[in-house]
């Protein structure tokens, strides 16, 4: 950091405070791009290293090209500025740090960078040299201070538009001010080092994987600030005060944990506070058997991110509605909160509203441009309207163009995926939702969207393994009650109407604001001659969206696959015996 004493002579707390948002938000991003580790982060600088000096000059440029576009509304007085050194060599290498000469020649190197600006060695040079969109330009022999021999140096030069911003840096900049530090970046969270109830050895590296993992799947929540894990595992093993916590890390929330294990069964505790009150949000326990640690860290660690992600949108989203002028995020937290309500027409045409707003204030608003694209397929998929294949193809638009900029975008590449399958290439849809599985292995609904696609190509008896899988993951999620519909929906084709409409009764048990559920729910009671109870659930459909009909039903078909077909029409005779209209 150029200027280190300076800035903390003026602001000790602020400073620090910014460090570590620029630390989460841009370094560390940059560097697990780019393959690398994060040695270590000194209170005003780190230490990396990559595999290969291509990635290690990479990242190195994405970090300051990120820092440049994050300090262009700071004040000049106010930036934080690095210098960065790259050096190739040989170092010794110990669990925590690494030591050599090597390490010594590109801390040198970077001394003698420019504010703004990275150096690096002859070694480096040769081995990016016409790899990368970058000059080198030759410093001459330099005498580093305690290197023995004299280094031959390189400054390099970027254009900005070979380099853009990257995705963690195309978010919104943190609305973080040095004097004072008064304001609190939105949806900030610190997960504090879990506490191993009991204290056995043999259990700290499951209850450290638990905490270091959870950080992890946080941080792919847009518009989400996660203190790094470096950061947070300082406070392992101190009683800590919450709000000096958030105070010191300028973070709206913190999430504790404690796991305990008592004989063949394992518990987990959690509950997410807010720094400024020190209010308690909210809390789960998870109680079951001891099995495989690893499997069951993947299980609590997934469950625990769906749930925490649907608590703190929440939170956000009432705190904007509170907010006078809000701003791009804002309107994206709140939309996104009424789509976790439920998908009637309703709430379908005020969340679109919040995130069209939020990309008229921030065309650049990725996550509001994919959940935007997601209402539509929606919309599109649930039999309302006539403008389907519009509204389908103005969503795979969206997608295409999110993803030119975010391309390892895990929601974006499932929400692709549902548009594939509602266009009759299911196929490709089941190979999206696999990639976003890759991208992030804990998202519950990739899976359930598979189970949706195996019975639109006549492969119903294998949707339910997929909604259980899904289920399992997020066993409590906001969209529950959508995954047991489309298993309804697959039992129904199967004609196991029986096990349709508990599957359905159970999706609106979770959340009746699902209208299409209880149009399923109708057809499979009139299989079973239960006429009246499906005249009930129709009419419990069309009151929350009247503007369901047979004729639009058999026109969304999405596939042309026989069997499929063939199935899908006992689903029309079933709705037409239960009263849906005809249109």
């Amino acid at each position: 950091m150029v200027g280190y004493s300076r800035l903390m002579g003026r602001n000790e707390s602020g400073t620090h405070a910014l460090f570590k948002v620029h630390l989460a938000e841009r370094v560390e991003p940059a560097i697990a791009r780019h393959g690398g580790r994060l040695i270590k982060s000194t209170g005003d600088g780190g230490l990396a290293e990559f595999g290969s000096a291509v990635d290690a000059l990479s990242a190195a440029i994405e970090i300051q090209q990120g820092m440049a576009d994050a300090n262009r509304d700071q004040a000049e007085a106010d930036r934080i500025v690095f210098r960065a050194g790259v050096h190739l060599g040989d170092v010794i290498v110990e669990t925590h740090d690494v030591y050599g000469d090597a390490v010594n020649i590109a801390a040198r190197l970077e001394a003698e960078a420019p504010p703004g600006g990275i150096v690096v060695s002859r070694a480096v040079r040769e081995a990016v040299q016409d790899r990368l969109k970058a000059s080198l330009h030759a410093l001459g022999e330099l005498d580093l201070k305690n290197i023995a021999r004299r280094m031959r140096a390189f400054r390099v030069e970027w254009k900005a538009e070979d380099w853009p911003a990257s995705k963690s840096a195309r978010s919104p900049a943190p609305n973080v001010r040095l004097p004072g530090m008064s304001t609190l970046p939105r949806l900030s969270i610190v997960v504090l080092p879990f506490a191993n109830i009991g204290g056995d050895p043999e259990h700290e590296y499951f209850v450290d994987g638990v905490t270091e993992s959870l950080t992890t799947d946080l941080s792919r929540m847009g518009g989400t600030l996660v203190i790094a894990r470096n950061t947070a595992f300082t406070y392992k093993g101190k009683s800590v005060d919450v709000m000096q916590v958030g105070r010191e890390l300028n973070t709206r929330y913190a999430l504790e944990g404690s796991v305990q294990r008592s004989g063949s069964r394992m518990r987990v505790n959690v509950q997410l506070i807010e720094t400024a009150t020190g209010s308690h949000l909210w809390a789960e326990r998870f109680d079951k058997p001891s099995g495989d640690l690893f499997d069951m860290q993947d299980e609590i660690v997934a469950r625990l991110a769906r749930q925490l992600g649907t608590q703190l949108i929440g939170a956000e989203a009432r705190r904007a509605e509170r907010a006078p002028n809000p701003d791009s995020l804002d309107l994206y937290f709140q939309g996104l909160a009424l789509l976790n309500k439920g998908n009637t027409p309703d709430y379908l045409v005020q969340a679109r509203d919040f995130l069209d707003r939020a990309l008229k204030l921030d065309p650049g608003n990725v996550e509001a441009m994919v959940w935007g694209a997601y209402v539509d397929t929606l919309k599109a998929s649930l039999y309302a309207a006539d403008d389907r294949a519009v509204r389908l193809a103005a969503a795979e638009a969206a997608l295409g163009a999110a993803l030119s900029l975010a391309p390892d975008h895990a929601a974006a590449h499932l929400f692709l995926g549902l548009v594939q399958i509602q266009t009759n290439r299911a196929v490709q849809g089941i190979a999206a939702c696999e990639r976003a599985l890759a991208l992030d292995r804990n998202l519950a609904p990739a899976h359930a969207m598979i189970g949706l696609a195996k019975y639109r190509i006549g492969r119903s008896e294998e949707t339910e393994a997929h909604i259980e899988e899904a289920l399992r993951l997020s066993p409590r999620d906001t969209f529950g009650a959508a995954w047991l519909s489309i298993s309804g929906d697959a039992k129904l084709f199967l004609g196991s109407d029986e096990e349709a409409v508990e599957k359905l009764r159970g999706a609106l048990a979770l959340n009746r604001n699902n209208p299409y559920t209880n149009f399923l729910l109708g057809a499979a009671l009139s299989h079973l001659g239960r006429l009246d109870e499906a005249r009930a659930a129709v009419q419990a459909g069309l009151a929350l969206n009247p503007e369901f009909t047979l004729r639009r039903y058999r026109a969304g078909a999405a596939s042309d696959n026989p069997t499929f077909l063939a199935q899908r029409e006992r689903v029309v005779a079933g709705l037409r015996k239960a009263g849906v209209p005809e249109g």
